[in-house]
Order: structure tokens, then C-alpha cells, then sequence
């Protein structure tokens, strides 16, 4: 008689292996499985889903089963699945990040993007941010933080959701006991009213530009992850790759038919 493995779980992030986030994650998932660690040697924020085509990648063994990567997240679990591991992870955890993950800040953000290579490789996978205040790390909140990854990677091991649902956690910064509850949320959207480049000069006079943060102002929807967090929840997002806006797919149908003369001469289509 044969006896299942027990769960593997892969660990990555995009704050690099030494950061205080992928320690706090190890921590709470400790006795769920056989824990690997495979994540970036330097910070990588806001790598968003980048690949590395063009140089070389090396892996540097740090210490058993934690191995550190000269590349993104996204090479990071790669490596992890198809060179590293000794067999297919049971869940990918990405994390946790030093700051939020909402809204737009998806498509900009590694941390969320090693969850979804992990959801293209056939791995269930959920990414987790700690909305941090002014970038403070409160050993309160990394508590709250540590709660909250064992409560919901239990889950995702005795429930095993479909890897094509990577999903994208948000923890507030408070006690446990101040936190209301766990939220299943949407994406929110932030008020991009104003501009967040901020310009200086340097000491010769010349300018230079700093990308600056997320607007903290969002549209009002109180199912959205801007909502949840904001009044004490831990907000849990499902995703999905399928970028195709299937409504436009009827709607420009008639693309398909104009010839290659007509192009050249036929008026701009109208998207009123």
C-alpha cells in the first residue's frame, strides 16, 4: 500500500529571498507540507510578468530547499517547477509583499505575477500583499499577516481550487482581533485624476522624474478589494488570464471583412 506525498509547497516572491515578507510566509505554512523557497537574489517589485530571454539565469543554493535566482518572479517559478523541485507543487504562495496589491496594481506587480505563471503552469496559486502604512513594517501587522496565510493556504490544500484561478490577497495592517473578516472581492479602481509623476532637478539644474505611488482615492463599488481592505476586511480576488473583452468580439466582427484596398481608403471606424 502506498501512501500519498505529502502537499509540496513552492514559495516566491518578488521582494527578494532575504526580505522579512517570504520569512513571515514560511512561518505560517510550517507542518502543511514540504516547503521550497525559490525566489528572486535582489528585489524585483513591480517586475510585473517579465521573462528573462536574453542572459543567462543562475540559481544559488542558500540554505536547504531555498534557492535564490538572478531573475524575475516569473523565472523564479519556472526554474522552481521544471529544474528545481523534485516533483509538481501542490500550491505556489507568492509573497508576502511589503505593500498592496489592488486594483490596477495587478498588472504591475510580481508578487501577482508569480501567481499567475504558476496558474499557466498548472499550479494552484494565490499571491499575498500586507497594506503596509507608509511602507512601516509593524510586527503587528506581519502577525495578522501569518494568521491569515495558514488560514487560507489550508484551504487551498484541502480544496485544491482550479489552477486557472490564481487569486490575489490583501491583508490590512492591524490586529488580528480588529480584522472583520475575509472578503471575496473584485478588482477595484483607482481615481487617476491627477498625474503621480513627481519631477525634481539635480544639482546641475536638470530634471528628473520619479513614477510616483497608487492614488489612494478609488470609484465607491463595496465589493471591490480598495472597499474591503479599507474597512478592516481581508479581501481574497479571484483572477484569470482571459484578457479577451468578449463583447467587442461581435461588435468588430466586420473587421474581418474589408479587403486590403478598402483599409487604405475607408474612413476610421467610429467607437461611439
Amino acid at each position: 500500500m502506498t501512501h500519498d506525498p505529502s502537499p509540496l509547497i513552492l514559495l516566491s516572491n518578488d521582494d527578494g529571498i532575504g526580505s522579512r515578507g517570504i520569512a513571515v510566509l514560511e512561518e505560517a505554512v510550517k507542518g502543511l507540507g514540504e516547503i521550497y523557497v525559490v525566489a528572486p537574489e535582489t528585489e524585483r517589485s513591480a517586475a510585473s510578468h517579465a521573462l528573462t530571454l536574453h542572459k543567462p539565469l543562475r540559481i544559488t543554493e542558500r540554505s536547504p530547499r531555498h534557492f535564490a535566482v538572478s531573475g524575475t518572479p516569473t523565472d523564479c517559478v519556472n526554474l522552481a517547477i521544471f529544474t528545481v523541485l523534485p516533483r509538481r507543487p501542490t500550491i505556489l504562495l507568492s509573497g508576502i509583499n511589503h505593500g498592496a496589491n489592488m486594483a490596477d496594481d495587478v498588472t504591475y506587480s510580481g508578487t501577482v505575477s508569480a501567481a499567475f505563471e504558476g496558474s499557466i503552469l498548472g499550479v494552484p496559486s494565490m499571491a499575498f500583499s500586507l497594506v503596509l502604512p507608509d511602507e512601516a513594517e509593524s510586527p503587528l501587522a506581519f502577525d495578522t499577516a501569518r494568521h491569515f496565510v495558514r488560514i487560507l493556504a489550508t484551504r487551498m490544500i484541502e480544496e485544491s481550487p482550479p489552477p486557472s484561478v490564481p487569486f490575489s490577497v490583501n491583508i490590512p495592517s492591524r490586529s488580528v482581533d480588529r480584522v472583520e473578516g475575509i472578503r471575496i472581492t473584485r478588482l477595484g479602481k483607482r481615481i487617476f485624476d491627477t498625474g503621480n509623476i513627481v519631477k525634481k532637478s539635480d544639482p546641475r539644474g536638470r530634471p528628473y522624474y520619479w513614477i510616483g505611488l497608487s492614488p489612494t482615492d478609488y470609484e465607491p463599488d463595496p465589493e471591490s478589494d480598495l472597499h474591503a481592505v479599507d474597512h478592516g476586511y481581508v479581501s481574497v480576488t479571484p483572477l484569470h488570464l482571459d484578457l479577451t473583452h468578449y463583447p467587442s468580439l461581435a461588435r468588430f466582427r466586420g473587421w474581418e471583412g474589408v479587403s486590403r484596398g478598402a483599409v487604405r481608403t475607408a474612413a476610421p471606424p467610429s467607437f461611439s
